[in-house]
């Protein structure tokens, strides 16, 4: 009767330290993995991305690709890609990365954010690192929604994969993290980043 006591006081001591503010804030995860960044957004590199894609309204992600790394690498990668997950599912993530930016532009400027001018060296390869820099998390991984997060910040993530998922379903929004997880690894090895990790979504 004494252990049955004990177990149960035992137990509910374990539920209160789960759900105290603190272990939640200490274990907060992005929905397809990785933690969530809650601090300052980098929105120098957020406007050079838009830019390198054909600016705020003729934004296309495969167009920001070609301009950070060139059309040869882009072009091998893609191929790569397909072999690894299918030309539709490729596809997928490409329009589902375009997408992602556009609605983000949207919501920030509901939210009052306004992009600064993007630095004329912040552009092509230099541009490319600091993706890699942005989306590399503490233990080294690299995350899709720890780029997104730092993009503008993660309630703007948030609302961005609830337009997707209204929009084009849950198997978009995840494909688009899974393969941005794989495409922005090979990128960060591709430029000399051996340390960055592959995110287990991938």
């Amino acid at each position: 009767m004494k252990n049955n006591t004990m177990m149960t006081i035992t137990l509910c001591i374990l539920t209160l330290i789960i759900a105290s503010p603190l272990a939640k804030a200490q274990n907060k995860t992005n929905w397809f993995g990785g933690d969530v960044y809650d601090g300052s957004p980098a929105l120098n590199v957020t406007s050079a991305l838009v830019k390198s894609g054909g600016g705020a309204t003729n934004f296309k992600f495969s167009t920001a690709l070609v301009s950070m790394l060139g059309e040869k690498i882009v072009n091998a990668e893609v191929q790569k890609l397909t072999k690894q997950y299918g030309k539709e599912n490729v596809a997928t993530f490409l329009t589902g990365m375009t997408f992602a930016v556009k609605s983000a532009l949207k919501h920030a400027t509901k939210a009052g954010i306004k992009l600064p001018a993007s630095a004329e060296n912040l552009k092509g390869i230099t541009l490319a690192k600091a993706l890699v820099t942005a989306g590399t998390a503490e233990d080294g991984t690299w995350w899709s929604g720890q780029l997104f997060d730092k993009a503008l910040s993660n309630q703007i993530h948030n609302l961005v994969m609830a337009d997707i998922e209204a929009t084009h379903g849950h198997s978009v929004d995840m494909m688009t993290h899974r393969i941005l997880n794989q495409a922005m690894y090979d990128v960060a090895q591709a430029l000399g980043y051996k340390d960055v990790k592959l995110a287990s979504l991938h």
